[in-house]
């Protein structure tokens, strides 16, 4: 009989972006922040990291990679992405009541060599206003 898929998603190893979004919420957790969700699903998207930071509500989104070879990590947040987390904000903002409070986007850039233990961590703080048509109220 053969493993359900739920089982065998729970025996892989975690993938180099699980990793970094938990170094990520560790790194956030160290530096006050109050992580609130990790991978927060909605139907108009995910956000890697939902936190709070003194009175304001932090969307962050978590970008890993290897080397920098490509280009910063921060540069694959487009206008685009933007736009989705924007969307998936704003939900998240709806849905708990939560409009009248700030907010903002940031961008923790995780490089993480195959060599190194530890990896390096940027956190770029208010890395893009809100972005799409209509108003976002913060």
């Amino acid at each position: 009989m053969p493993i359900p898929q739920w089982i065998r998603r729970r025996l892989q190893p975690a993938s180099l972006g699980e990793r970094g979004e938990q170094q990520a919420a560790r790194f956030l957790r160290r530096q006050g922040y109050k992580v609130l969700f990790l991978r927060h699903r909605q139907r108009y998207g995910e956000v890697d990291i939902i936190a709070v930071d003194g009175q304001t509500v932090v969307f962050v989104e978590v970008k890993t990679r290897r080397s920098e070879k490509h280009g910063r990590p921060a540069e694959a947040v487009n206008a685009h992405r933007q736009q989705r987390l924007t969307r998936a904000a704003l939900a998240f903002l709806k849905s708990h009541g939560l409009l009248e409070y700030a907010s903002r986007f940031d961008v923790i850039e995780v490089i993480w060599p195959d060599h190194q233990k530890q990896p390096q961590i940027q956190h770029l703080q208010n890395a893009f206003p809100a972005a799409g048509r209509g108003q976002f109220y913060s």
